[in-house]
């Protein structure tokens, strides 16, 4: 049984769409000068704009890596901020303030003023920390940007150029070289 008579078996729009399907499952890479990134307005016509796509997407990967670089940052920076704001007092040693109002003889008063026993609380394991107007909407605008560029960068791939994909390629590499020390471990 050949093709033919298998399409004139079936209805016409459902046999259509099968051999699209079939048609479009094939995903190969491919080496072409003027393949459309984004949408029909941005086609490279000679080499010289294939070549500024590509050095686009190079600079678009390493903005990515800065963004993960930048967030990483953030993140420690609010986190050290979040801790220094956290004392508590020691068990058994009563505070300066009440040793002094029982025994004025042996009273200090230091740069800071009165003084109690103190220590900084350390991370104790999972924990969820307090929402806060300061912090939140920037981490979900920095998480937003990076989703969204992460997604132009993944849909420039799916193009299946074999220009652009070593172009992400690149810009991740230069992106991790220069700035992949200011990453978080987690970060992709």
């Amino acid at each position: 049984m050949d093709m033919s008579s298998v399409i004139n078996a079936r209805h016409g729009a459902e046999a259509e769409t099968e051999m699209m399907t079939a048609s479009m499952m094939e995903m190969v890479f491919f080496s072409s000068t003027n393949t459309a990134l984004y949408s029909s307005m941005w086609v490279p016509k000679n080499i010289g704009q294939y070549a500024g796509t590509c050095i686009f997407l190079i600079l678009l990967a390493t903005i990515l890596r800065a963004l993960l670089a930048l967030k990483a940052w953030k993140e420690a920076a609010w986190l050290d901020a979040e801790f220094k704001r956290r004392y508590v007092t020691v068990a058994g040693k009563l505070p300066k303030s009440e040793r002094i109002s029982s025994d004025s003889k042996r009273m200090i008063l230091t740069e800071n003023g009165v003084e109690e026993e103190v220590m900084v609380v350390a991370k104790s394991g999972m924990e969820v920390r307090p929402w806060r107007l300061s912090i939140d909407p920037v981490r979900a605008l920095l998480d937003t940007i990076i989703a969204g560029v992460g997604w132009l960068l993944m849909l420039s791939i799916m193009t299946m150029n074999v220009g652009y994909f070593l172009s992400v390629l690149g810009g991740t590499f230069l992106g991790s070289l220069v700035l992949g020390r200011y990453s978080s471990r987690e970060s992709h």
